[in-house]
């Protein structure tokens, strides 16, 4: 992939060169081997050579594809010679994914866990980490999607749970939840895993994780004491204690700091 240099010499070429880079990424950190190896789907009708159908997918994504079907676009002009694997048509893609099932979702999570090892084990490692934990609505279109339901926005689709590196905005753990799911839903194991992850090459690594209001409740507090993570949490300021506390605070003491452009805190 080294030796791939992209020219542009026609003013109406269109090609993916830009997947070049990550490209690059993927075949230096090996891991269409790694998804061959990790995720079995020995026996599943469309499970073989799994590695090549995630990337596939993966390299559609990057490529701006929202739909399985925009996988043919990687088989246009020259694009397949840019990826670092064979590109699979759609029909195929769609047999593969239906092949999976919860555990097999844990085995390709776990695949990006140690693709996250490796390229931090190659000078990408982070020092302390500030990072936002936050739920999330995925519409879709299809009455019959499995899991989808209606949630506090009205809006039929799924309710994930995402942890992202503030100021890089890099996905380090997510969960889907079924789309009509509590917003606190599977916060205390995801939280657990979480912090796994982000120390899983530094076990003193400082965290600071920050949620909103949605996530107050004392569980969740004392979990992230237990795991010595500090924290920042929004709080509903309709409890009676809170607006006591609120009220006994001097006017004089009250500082403010930098906020969004239309709010002010």
């Amino acid at each position: 992939m080294d030796r791939i240099h992209a020219t542009f010499d026609d003013d109406n070429l269109v090609a993916n060169a830009g997947l070049l880079l990550p490209a690059t990424l993927v075949q230096r950190l090996d891991v269409e081997a790694l998804i061959n190896t990790m995720v079995r789907l020995d026996g599943r009708v469309g499970g073989a050579a799994p590695g090549r159908k995630v990337l596939t997918l993966l390299n559609t994504m990057l490529a701006g594809g929202s739909h399985i079907d925009h996988a043919d676009m990687l088989r246009a002009g020259a694009s397949e010679v840019v990826v670092s694997h064979r590109v699979m048509a759609p029909s195929t893609l769609g047999t593969f994914l239906r092949s999976f099932t919860f555990g097999h979702v844990r085995q390709l999570e776990a695949v990006n866990d140690v693709v996250r090892q490796r390229a931090w084990s190659a000078g990408t490692a982070p020092g302390a980490l500030v990072i936002d934990v936050d739920s999330t609505i995925c519409e879709v279109a299809g009455k019959q999607k499995q899991g989808a339901g209606f949630g506090y926005t009205h809006q039929l689709g799924y309710h994930p749970l995402l942890a992202t590196i503030a100021g890089t905005g890099e996905i380090l753990h997510g969960r889907l939840r079924k789309g009509s799911a509590n917003t606190q839903r599977g916060t205390k194991r995801f939280v657990n895993e979480l912090v796994a992850r982000s120390r899983r090459d530094d076990k003193t690594r400082k965290l600071t994780l920050r949620f909103d209001s949605g996530f107050w409740n004392g569980e969740t507090i004392a979990n992230l004491g237990r795991l010595d993570v500090r924290y920042t949490m929004a709080i509903r300021t309709n409890v009676g204690a809170v607006q006591t506390a609120i009220a006994g605070i001097d006017e004089q003491a009250w500082q403010p700091i930098d906020y969004t452009c239309d709010g002010e805190a």
